[in-house]
């Protein structure tokens, strides 16, 4: 396989096929950044509405690293993976104290930042600061192993070493290009995007290449700009790699929620800090579990009182990390006399509730309540 050759084709082929987003009509490494940490374990297509509202509100380092907590929970709403947002406030705060709010363009200081690891440094360090710098995410593993005919697992240290090596070789022979790829076709307002150099060009063409053609399923073999050199579909191996360990089946959970309204205000509560969705609200629940079925006292555990009545209002299947969640939501009416002095939660009304950012299965119940 001839390291040029595959880089040169890989970048006539990007040239050609990239995705016109809007994170590509900039070098600017705060809005690459952005983008890069909202894509972890995110699709593109729901990114790219969040990536717009965020940069709207908050364009640069100096507004992310003075902005409220709750302002970066509402514009992050429905993202999921709220330790990222989290960890981008403190990144922010720590490039205004350390580098003047200027975002850094030294691969080493940009690593030692909250929240950013190889991957994302790589990635912005390559893609804005045009430094060949190798990356490595899910879509390069899985063009990288079939490419190369890897077999060993790319969570075990070794095979993993390896692939940072192959990436890192590849990255530097596209350094070694005297002409700049041609660039993409973009749809810019203005001004045409910068002319993409050929380091982020082709580490962008790598994860490309991974999310339109080198899929996880069916991959498009015959349109791939690189089958020659292929070595997993010479020897019929693309749909076995990469050879990834199965995961560990999901764990089933139950849980139910309580809607409670009174004097046109409802009852919700804030999530702690050191729990998951941290920081952000909800209606009071509580897990329930073969030997813990009464509604009624699970609703006291969870409300601060006992409901005077208890009555199906919805049901909503969701995931958080390896649970898959079935949330089994009731509506509870008071008793008039006797209204609960010290509830746990806070009684807020619909204006309130609209501002505050809510986890997502949450928020499907807020939309189901407030349409009613």
């Amino acid at each position: 396989m001839n390291p040029e050759n595959l880089v040169r084709n890989l970048l006539a082929w990007f040239a050609a096929n990239a995705r016109d987003l809007p994170w590509r009509e900039t070098h600017d490494p705060y809005a690459i950044w952005v983008s890069e940490i909202m894509l972890q374990q995110t699709q593109v297509k729901t990114v790219v509405p969040y990536w717009k509202r965020w940069m709207r509100a908050l364009p640069n380092v100096r507004a992310l690293a003075k902005a409220r907590p709750e302002k970066l929970h509402k514009l992050w709403e429905g993202l999921g993976y709220y330790t990222r947002v989290r960890n981008m406030h403190k990144a922010a705060q720590a490039i205004v104290e350390r580098h003047n709010g200027e975002f850094p363009n030294r691969f080493e200081d940009i690593l030692e930042l909250p929240g950013i690891g190889r991957y994302t440094a790589g990635a912005v360090s390559s893609i804005a600061f045009d430094q060949p710098r190798p990356i490595l995410d899910g879509n390069v593993i899985r063009v990288l192993t079939r490419l190369f005919g890897i077999a060993g697992n790319p969570r075990e240290s070794k095979t993993n070493a390896k692939l940072w090596r192959l990436a890192q070789e590849l990255v530097q022979q596209a350094a070694t290009l005297q002409t700049h790829a041609p660039r993409p076709t973009l749809r810019a307002p203005h001004s045409p995007p910068p002319l993409p150099h050929p380091v982020s060009a082709f580490n962008q063409s790598l994860m490309e290449l991974g999310a339109l053609v080198c899929t996880p399923r069916q991959p498009r073999c015959a349109v791939c700009p690189v089958n020659k050199s292929c070595r997993a579909r010479r020897e019929k191996r693309v749909e076995q790699l990469p050879n990834l360990s199965r995961r560990p089946q999901p764990t089933q959970r139950r849980v139910a929620a309580f809607v409670v309204q009174h004097a046109g205000r409802f009852l919700v509560r804030q999530r702690p800090a050191d729990v998951v969705n941290a920081h952000l609200w909800e209606f009071p629940n509580t897990e329930l579990t073969p030997h813990r079925t009464d509604l009624k006292s699970a609703a006291r555990d969870a409300l601060g009182f006992s409901p005077q009545t208890i009555q199906p209002l919805c049901s909503i299947r969701h995931s958080i990390t390896r649970y898959r969640i079935t949330l089994e939501v009731f509506r509870v009416a008071l008793n008039p006399a006797r209204l609960p002095s010290r509830p746990r939660g806070s009684w807020l009304d619909e204006s309130s509730l609209r501002r505050l950012p809510f986890a997502s299965a949450h928020k499907r119940i807020l939309s189901s309540v407030l349409r009613r």
